[in-house]
């Protein structure tokens, strides 16, 4: 099999169409032509998730998960079987992104200043996980310790998932590991300053290692600065491929296997 890379996170939703001619077709042929065969788009809120669910129903190689973001709708309440309808779809491979972030918040809002419906609203997430058999998406920012202990507490080793854009440590990369989950980098690994970041994905395993771009956010070097895209995502494994001393047909290789792997998927080009 030739060069193929898999973005497994990123946001297709948010992607300002007028860059690409008004046209989604125009991000799926971008990716293409960047050998970026498959595309997992990520919901943060439940009303976008129509025109995400829509999206991957017209494209074959999209897929889409449901969920909402930690940052998004304190206000908002979800069920676990509100959120299993809506996971009821072939298209639907993921739950989230969820999880805890104690940083965008920050007690700006004194809706947001107790963060129990926060760590609530991901115990739900992850109950739904479990009961659709659909793995989670975890977003977590200054909340490691309780994000790894919900993890725990609720048993989420059952279902797996991908811990996303990753930039905590070492020991949190090998509690991640120990229950069951892939470690995915964005374009932030290939910043100057993330050093810290890249020893952690310097020894990764490789049948636990992802790639993602989380566009339109963190463009990767030599891009950064610009507006991310699906396409990008081939600038993060070839910083990696660098990085660990492999091939960059390599690391498109076992990160390919990993996304087919963990979302229980035929891969199209086998």
């Amino acid at each position: 099999m030739s060069l193929k890379y898999v973005d497994s996170h990123c946001h297709l939703d948010m992607l300002d169409l007028s860059d690409f001619d008004n046209h989604m077709d125009n991000v799926i042929k971008q990716a293409e032509k960047n050998k970026v065969t498959d595309i997992l788009s990520i919901a943060v809120d439940l009303d976008s998730f129509p025109r995400i669910l829509e999206t991957a129903r017209t494209y074959p190689n999209v897929y889409a998960s449901v969920g909402l973001h930690p940052c998004h709708s304190p206000e908002n309440t979800i069920r676990v079987d509100d959120l299993t309808i809506l996971a009821n779809d072939s298209k639907v491979i993921a739950i989230g992104e969820t999880g805890l972030d104690y940083y965008m918040n920050n007690g700006s809002d004194p809706l947001n200043e107790d963060f129990s419906w926060q760590r609530q609203r991901f115990r739900t997430h992850i109950r739904t996980a479990i009961k659709t058999s659909k793995p989670l998406i975890i977003h977590t920012r200054d909340a490691r310790d309780d994000t790894l202990a919900i993890l725990e507490e609720e048993n989420a080793e059952k279902i797996g998932g991908i811990m996303h854009c990753f930039v905590e440590d070492t020991a949190t990369a090998e509690k991640a590991l120990e229950i069951g989950f892939y470690i995915s980098f964005s374009g932030i690994v290939t910043f100057k300053n993330a050093r810290s970041i890249q020893e952690v994905a310097k020894w990764i395993p490789d049948n636990r290692l992802l790639i993602e771009t989380d566009s339109p956010y963190l463009a990767p070097v030599p891009m950064r600065g610009k507006k991310n895209q699906p396409a990008y995502v081939a600038y993060v494994a070839e910083f990696l491929a660098e990085l660990r001393g492999a091939s960059v047909e390599h690391i498109a290789r076992v990160t390919r296997e990993n996304y087919f792997k963990l979302f229980k998927l035929n891969d199209p080009l086998i």
